[in-house]
């Protein structure tokens, strides 16, 4: 197991024990929107150790590297028709 993942399941393994006893605590009382945010702060606060991205983020880097692999594949095309272009040259002098 890798590092990141061993680091992304403590994450993980944290915030169930977290929210089990959120829960736990939540039997005791009736404070069900204290522990709808309690939850939702506790899951943003490891999201953001996780280093995840956001769907906005990914969307602009994948747009990116689609443009960038189309420019790639166009750059590998001329390089092709240049050699192509320079090997006739060559066998004709």
């Amino acid at each position: 197991m890798e590092i990141v993942d061993m680091i992304n399941h403590n994450i993980l393994a944290g915030i169930s024990e977290q929210i089990g006893q959120l829960f736990e605590q939540a039997r005791h009382s009736a404070a069900e929107p204290e522990l709808q945010q309690q939850i939702n702060a506790l899951l943003q606060g490891a999201f953001r150790r996780m280093d995840l991205v956001t769907r906005d983020e990914f969307d602009a880097q994948s747009a990116v590297l689609a443009r960038s692999r189309a420019k790639l594949e166009q750059l590998q095309l001329e390089i092709d028709r240049l050699e192509q272009l320079l090997s006739k040259t060559g066998n004709n002098a």
